[in-house]
């Protein structure tokens, strides 16, 4: 079993933002990356493999990519996105929600929403992470068998 600290990845252009979230997270034992732009987040987790976090803090609107074109990139990767935003707009909570967001919430946020809403992205992805890795452990099993009832 692995008790590694979770890692989440937060993308907000706001570097007093980010930093208070990045202390926020630590105090209850969740490591974070920050990240100024989608852009840079971006690269970060494409030209890295192993670079998956548990879950990604993502501010609305940054320069360069905004939240949702990010939230469009990462579609089909699994990763659990929690947005922030100043402006709270209801075309974009809906696109965002309907897009997967786990939670959209408007700046400033309660600490404890805030907190519950990553505590239950980090528990989504921990939950996909096993089940994906049972899939893998099954299908393994399955094809040693076969190769072993191939050679009797």
């Amino acid at each position: 079993m692995n008790h590694a600290m979770p890692l989440v990845a937060v993308v907000d252009d706001d570097d007093s933002v980010s930093r208070a979230i990045q202390r926020l997270l630590r105090s209850i034992g969740i490591a974070a990356d920050t990240f100024k732009t989608g852009d840079l987040f971006l690269h970060r987790f494409e030209s890295t493999p192993s670079y998956r976090p548990a879950c990604i803090v993502l501010d609305m609107h940054m320069p360069g990519l905004n939240g949702l074109q990010v939230q469009q990139r990462l579609s089909g990767n699994g990763v659990p996105v929690v947005f922030i935003t100043a402006h709270d707009e209801a075309e974009l909570r809906q696109r965002a929600l309907a897009a997967g967001a786990m939670a959209y919430l408007r700046k400033p946020f309660d600490d404890e929403a805030f907190l519950e809403a990553v505590r239950t992205a980090v528990r989504a992805a921990a939950s996909a992470a096993a089940v994906t890795d049972a899939s893998t452990a099954t299908e393994a099993a399955t094809n040693s068998a076969s190769a072993a009832n191939r050679k009797a």
